[in-house]
């Protein structure tokens, strides 16, 4: 498939600017151009060739990889069930579907053993999927059996009349009892794996809107309880390291901290509020603290305010 780009800034680098107006990791851009795969005006050039304004850019991106996705055997915390949704507890650890490298062990192999059919809509690789969370965040999460159970909860994630909560244990002391963080996010223009903060308007930059309140406080660390009002990745991982404050053993916003038994972000998506698509009833799911979170509290309030 090609894309067609006219740069309209000079000097900017060729894999910086693909990165920004593509989507794809700039690393992935290297490896397009390295593959003959991106021409400027005709010509094959290196990721450092800076461009001129005018300059015209083919990106041409291989078809995806064709991915094999099989039922697996694999146990689910399973919270509520019906013939239109089915909703799991997620572990800390699963991935969500499957990926080029990464195709058994997820969420969508052990839903295609547990049930019949899953909605469409998504493709082959992420049938029911209509929301996802971060590997090493757990909790709630709601999986679509048909397709018009997925169209309504596409469409509530949408206009968030259906929404998550989540409650996550951040460094520091936050000193306010609540607050409202607004920062565009966009890929991190220094290391493609990452999200960071940009300026509004900035290439790649979407607005991002987190609520929090604290729920207790232990001197250097603090629980608190998140609301995200945009769905944007990694959005309350970025925003709590913004202002100062990273969720604990955050290896790609914090850092972690080995003497704590949890792997992965202190980050736990807790309870879950949807209007079901066939009856309209509003629904409350709550998915339980899992131990490794429940430790970490438990760590805390045992050693005082200095862990």
């Amino acid at each position: 498939m090609n894309s067609f780009y006219t740069a309209n800034q000079d000097g900017q680098r060729l894999d910086i600017f693909l990165s920004a107006v593509s989507g794809l990791t700039r690393a992935h851009i290297q490896k397009l151009i390295k593959e003959n795969m991106i021409s400027v005006n005709g010509t094959q050039k290196k990721s450092n060739y800076h461009l001129k304004i005018g300059d015209n850019i083919v990106l041409s991106v291989p078809e995806p990889e064709k991915i094999d996705v099989e039922p697996e055997n694999i146990p689910l915390d399973i919270l509520y069930e019906d013939e239109d949704i089915i909703v799991v507890n997620k572990a800390r650890g699963m991935v969500v579907h499957p990926a080029p490298g990464n195709t058994h062990g997820t969420l969508v192999n052990a839903l295609l053993s547990h049930c019949s059919d899953l909605s469409g809509i998504n493709g082959d690789i992420r049938p029911g999927i209509v929301h996802r969370l971060d590997k090493d965040t757990s909790g709630v999460m709601v999986a679509a059996k048909n397709d018009k159970a997925h169209v309504s909860l596409a469409e509530q994630i949408r206009t968030k009349s259906a929404f998550r909560t989540y409650v996550a244990v951040v460094c520091g002391n936050i000193k306010e009892e609540a607050g409202v963080i607004h920062g565009a996010i966009g890929r991190d223009p220094d290391d493609r794996k990452r999200m960071s903060v940009l300026l509004s308007g900035a290439a790649g930059a979407k607005d991002a809107t987190t609520k929090f309140k604290v729920l207790e406080r232990f001197g250097d660390y603090t629980l608190i309880e998140c609301r995200l009002m945009t769905g944007r990745t990694h959005q309350i991982r970025v925003h709590m390291s913004y202002i100062g404050h990273p969720l604990l053993n955050d290896p790609k916003y914090g850092r972690i901290k080995s003497r704590f038994k949890i792997k992965g972000q202190a980050l736990h998506s807790i309870t879950l509020e949807l209007d079901h698509p066939r009856t309209g009833e509003r629904m409350r799911f709550k998915a339980p603290l899992p131990d490794d979170f429940i430790d970490v509290l438990n760590e805390l309030k045992r050693n005082g305010h200095n862990v």
